[in-house]
């Protein structure tokens, strides 16, 4: 029997945002400098690492997302099967097993395959994570404050994620000049046994309140092929309201990653901190402001809808880029460098808002493509997205290494494994670009994945229309399409 959804077992299933946030943030605030600094691969190749292995979601992510959705299928099965996996990939992602070669070509074949790993086991566990919030509620403002509970978690996940790191130069101390190199591994040892633990955590919280769904007896169903896969990905991609909720996702994340794998030299090079203590504010007031932003955001979402609050929130942080351009990342008042502040608090807010309501927006298709269909595909919608996700942090991470080298950055001349070789650009023009890569180019992305939400026609009013049509047409019943035609 089926078990009540308590608030016990909401904030279970939130923990397990801990087990791909983790992994997340390290990857992407710092697998880039990593690669430039410990490794001492050129940045344009760098990115490029980042760039293909995150591709190969292209193969993934369908298929673990059509699978999934099968009658029979446990996804909590599928999550609990991939956690141990994902951490020890994790783990040796950061080693620095690769920094003694010569060839430029070996590293970065070395290093693309170890990535390649990690978004695998990530995909297997967390499209199945996300997924099981439609089967768990159907209620609009339920999914809204699952989400914001995880999302609020998930302000602390991107602490852990950023903060430890930044520890990597202590830690190279206390290892010592032979395995000083490795630091970036020992911490990436911790987040990986938090990660599993409490994925552990949210797979035993779901028991009871998740059921796989039962095949029917007798039922032959479709096999999962790269042709089924691509076949239900089409009839979502034709669902009216799909292709702008993907661009919106595509354009903010490429957005929020091209700040965040920038924040180290933005800290030391734009703002002119030590690294110690600049990345420490930065981090710190990163998770303060998401943990603020959230549950106003969620307010906001349950009196208006999700669509409002995401142009209202999104569109002050894109106003106040552009400000903080025009100020300067040097900016002092009383000699305190505020820049140290200002600018983690408005990707906080901006952050804040999309990963409390991303995921709850792309559940709303899930009973537009039953409706049209006749069939529920949670796994493959929230595939859908997490693959454009991906995308949208690759193609960011991409741009911030191929415009770093384009202003004249070049961290290869460096000698590679030295955590300690965080050195100040005195070239004003290679600065000037660093500080572009944290405030205006960014603003203009987030300024299209704003007009892609003002697009989206999926509001409250629209989705509650629907879900009564939709109980209409489960009962046998006339329905009609009235009110929510415009998502059709």
């Amino acid at each position: 029997m089926k078990q009540t959804l308590t608030k016990k077992k909401k904030f279970g299933y939130a923990f397990g945002i801990f087990t791909e946030s983790l992994v997340y943030n390290m990857f992407y605030t710092y697998y880039l400098t990593f690669l430039n600094e410990i490794v001492g691969i050129k940045p344009k190749y760098s990115a490029i690492i980042i760039f293909i292995s995150i591709a190969w979601d292209a193969v993934t992510d369908p298929l673990i997302g059509n699978y999934t959705d099968r009658p029979g299928v446990d996804k909590r099965r599928i999550m609990k099967i991939s956690i141990i996996p994902l951490a020890v990939t994790f783990i040796v992602a950061w080693t620095s097993i690769g920094a003694g070669f010569s060839s430029q070509l070996a590293k970065i074949l070395l290093y693309t395959f170890i990535s390649m790993c990690i978004w695998i086991f990530y995909t297997m566990y967390s499209i199945p994570y996300y997924a099981i919030v439609p089967e768990l509620t159907e209620d609009y403002d339920e999914r809204t404050d699952i989400r914001s509970l995880s999302s609020l978690l998930n302000a602390f996940c991107v602490g852990i994620g950023n903060i430890l790191p930044a520890l990597v130069p202590t830690v190279a101390i206390l290892l010592g000049k032979r395995y000083q190199s490795n630091s970036y591994a020992v911490i990436a040892a911790i987040i990986g046994i938090m990660a599993v633990a409490l994925g552990f955590i949210c797979c035993k919280s779901l028991k009871g309140v998740y059921q796989p769904k039962k095949a029917e007896d007798g039922a032959v169903y479709e096999k999962v092929t790269v042709k089924s896969t691509f076949r239900a990905f089409g009839d979502i991609l034709r669902l009216k309201p799909t292709k702008w909720f993907l661009l919106f996702v595509f354009f903010y994340l490429a957005m929020s990653t091209m700040i965040q794998s920038n924040l180290t030299y933005m800290v030391i090079d734009c703002i002119g901190m030590e690294y110690d203590t600049g990345i420490v504010f930065v981090i710190l007031t990163l998770v303060i402001t998401m943990a603020i932003t959230v549950p106003i955001v969620e307010k906001v979402a349950n009196k208006k809808d999700r669509r409002f609050a995401t142009i209202l929130f999104l569109s002050i942080v894109c106003a106040l880029e552009v400000i903080i351009k025009i100020v300067g990342l040097d900016a002092e008042v009383g000699g305190f460098k505020i820049m140290a502040v200002i600018p983690a608090a408005v990707l906080g807010i901006g952050n804040g808002t999309f990963w409390t309501l991303f995921y709850s927006m792309g559940y709303d298709l899930v009973e537009l493509n039953e409706f049209k269909t006749g069939e529920r595909r949670e796994s493959t919608i929230t595939a859908l997205p997490q693959l454009v996700q991906k995308f949208g942090s690759a193609f960011g991470i991409l741009m911030a290494g191929q415009l770093l080298s384009a202003y004249g950055y070049d961290s290869s001349k460096d000698v590679a494994g030295n955590e300690s070789l965080f050195t100040k650009v005195t070239d004003l023009k290679v600065i000037n670009g660093m500080e572009n890569i944290s405030t205006i180019i960014p603003a203009a992305i987030l300024a299209v994945s704003i007009i892609c939400v003002i697009i989206y026609p999926m509001t409250r009013e629209r989705f509650n229309a629907l879900k009564v049509q939709l109980d209409k047409k489960r009962r046998g019943e006339e329905y009609t399409t009235e009110g929510f035609e415009k998502l059709l």
